[in-house]
């Protein structure tokens, strides 16, 4: 999941022109980055590469790990093992009767792989259960002109009307033109222009998106007209974008 600072340094791609984006945006610990604009300056930059292009995203991801996640680990055939542990801060798990293991950013059947092969030396033929006991809720955040911006729960299906709704709904001074934020993969993330008035005058409704966990609706104060349809994005000092002087 991209992090409210990384979507707010993305902000300033939009400006420049399209009506979606796929952003690339590394590492979420940067500090905020500058107005961006394009360049066209294709001179390489020492330790930076070309992204490669946004991927198909899968219709059913699995849960990712994360930091503070709690899960009980069962040992069906050696229940002294059976342990309950705690993503640490550095992303690792303590294990008993095995060395740590970094599971931060892992799937469920990936942790299971990996457990499986930390306790190879253990046990013969391992066979392990995770349950998940307590993990990061599912959430969106709305920034921007509205009345209540901020990070919210998504306990159900609803669309970005709906979403702007429960944040206290758009301010006097707020355009109706809305950007959807989305992560496609890590390093990848879309950008979505939804026309409000439309939507809520019944025009083109299908375009009134649901929302998925992670996104983030931004609500500008002031209209922003275009932005290229495929933004590569780099924190790292990349090629395509670079910060105004």
């Amino acid at each position: 999941m991209i992090r409210a600072s990384v979507f707010s340094a993305l902000v300033g791609v939009l400006l420049l022109g399209g009506s979606t984006a796929i952003v690339q945006a590394q590492g979420v610990h940067a500090p905020p980055v500058p107005q961006l604009v394009a360049t066209n300056d294709t001179t390489p930059v020492p330790g930076a590469t070309r992204p490669s292009e946004p991927q198909l995203v899968q219709r059913y991801p699995r849960y990712i790990i994360q930091r503070q996640d709690v899960m009980k680990l069962s040992f069906p055939l050696s229940p002294e093992l059976n342990q309950t542990v705690t993503v640490q801060p550095d992303g690792y798990i303590n294990l008993q009767n095995a060395e740590g293991l970094h599971v931060q950013g892992l799937t469920v059947p990936e942790l299971l792989a990996a457990l499986k092969k930390a306790y190879i030396g253990v046990l013969h033929d391992p066979i392990i259960n995770v349950d998940l006991e307590n993990f990061q809720k599912p959430f969106f955040t709305v920034s921007g002109q509205v009345g209540k911006p901020g990070k919210y729960e998504l306990r159900s299906d609803i669309t970005i009307a709906e979403a702007l709704a429960i944040a206290g709904g758009m301010t006097p001074t707020a355009k109706t033109q809305v950007f959807l934020f989305h992560r496609t993969s890590k390093d990848w993330v879309e950008v979505r222009k939804v026309n409000l008035k439309d939507i809520l005058r019944g025009k083109k409704v299908s375009e009134d998106a649901s929302i998925r966990p992670g996104d983030m609706i931004y609500v500008p104060e002031k209209f922003i007209a275009n932005f290229k349809k495929y933004v590569p994005y780099s924190l790292n000092g990349g090629t395509y974008l670079t910060p105004i002087p």
